[in-house]
C-alpha cells in the first residue's frame, strides 16, 4: 500500500508517518520503480502500536524503548516494567496538577458572575493582576498544555 492508504488504515497523517520513519520508529518503506513508498501489514501493525502508545501519552523516547523490546522478544522485560511504572507516576503527577489547575480556574470564574462590559470583567482583571504579579502558571511536569484537551478557540 502507498502512504495515503497507510494513513487511512491507521488514522495517521502522512506527515506523521514520514516523521516516524525519519525518527526510526517505523522501518523505512520499500520503493516502487516510480519511487513511491510501499508499506505492508507489518507497517500497519507497528504504526497502530505507536498510535496506541501515543494515546496513552507516552513520549517518542518511551515508545522507542518499547519498540526495541518488541523487536527483541527474547529480552527480559524488566526495563519495560520500570518504564511503565515511571509513566504511571508521571500521569499521577499530571492529574494532581490538572486538579490544581481546575481549582484555580474555578476560583477565577467566580470573579465574574454575570456578563458585563469587558472593562469590568472580573476574569480579565484577575488574569491581568496575576500576570502583572508574576504569577504565570508553569507546569511542574514540564509538559505544559495538554494538547487536544478542549476545542480550539476561534
Amino acid at each position: 500500500m502507498k502512504i495515503g492508504e497507510l494513513a487511512k488504515a491507521t488514522g495517521t497523517q502522512t506527515e506523521t508517518i514520514r516523521y516516524y520513519e525519519a525518527e526510526g520508529l517505523l522501518p523505512t518503506a520499500g520503493r516502487t520503480e516510480s519511487n513511491y513508498r510501499v508499506y505492508g501489514q507489518a507497517h500497519v501493525a507497528r504504526l497502530s502500536f505507536i498510535r496506541h502508545c501515543r494515546s496513552l501519552d507516552m513520549t517518542l523516547g518511551e515508545i522507542k524503548t518499547l519498540l526495541r523490546f518488541k523487536d527483541a522478544p527474547e529480552r527480559n522485560c524488566e526495563e519495560v516494567n520500570e518504564l511503565l511504572d515511571e509513566h504511571i507516576e508521571h500521569v499521577a503527577a499530571r492529574i494532581k496538577e490538572l486538579r490544581h489547575l481546575q481549582t484555580e480556574l474555578k476560583a477565577l470564574r467566580e470573579q465574574c458572575g454575570a456578563a458585563r462590559d469587558a472593562a469590568a470583567c472580573g476574569i480579565l482583571k484577575g488574569l491581568d493582576k496575576a500576570s502583572l504579579n508574576g504569577q504565570a502558571r508553569v507546569s511542574k511536569s514540564g509538559r505544559g498544555h495538554v494538547h487536544g484537551s478542549h476545542a480550539a478557540v476561534r
